[in-house]
């Protein structure tokens, strides 16, 4: 039965992978820890190595057919993700469970945020005010 909730996982992360180009670390993780269970590394490594093979193919064959895909600057950030992986599989490892849980969040309410369009606001503004500093204060104490 775990087995087929891990399948059903992957097909909803693969559907939203090639819709959003998102997947392990909205989807996946938060999954694996609040319906499979998991701690935050052990599911930030599953996650990985699950997309380390099939990490969207389908999804880039479509694109690609399409003539989407921006070839050169796709190599360029796989590049970087290739580095960027190791350092952030690194820093995982040795920092406490607690930050890298708090971090997670942080990146997750940015994402959510950006989503709901909520920086538009401040870019449209000639100021940062006062005001603004406190509530991005106040919102990064809470999470940090």
């Amino acid at each position: 039965m775990l087995e087929i909730g891990l399948i059903v996982l992957g097909i909803v992360v693969g559907v939203l992978s090639g819709l959003f180009g998102i997947g392990g670390g909205i989807v996946m993780v938060p999954t694996l820890i609040f319906i499979f269970g998991m701690d935050i590394l052990n599911a930030n490594a599953t996650s990985l190595s699950a997309m380390l093979l099939p990490v969207g193919i389908l999804g880039v064959i479509a694109y690609y057919k399409a003539g989407l895909i921006k070839v050169q600057e796709s190599l360029w950030i796989a590049l970087g993700i290739f580095i960027g992986s190791f350092g952030g599989g690194e820093l995982a490892v040795h920092i406490s469970e607690s930050l890298l849980a708090k971090l997670y969040a942080g990146i997750l309410l940015y994402i959510a945020l950006s989503y709901f369009d909520i920086f538009s606001y401040f870019k449209k503004r000639k100021k940062f005010h006062p005001w603004n500093k406190r509530l991005f204060t106040n919102l990064s104490g809470c999470i940090f």
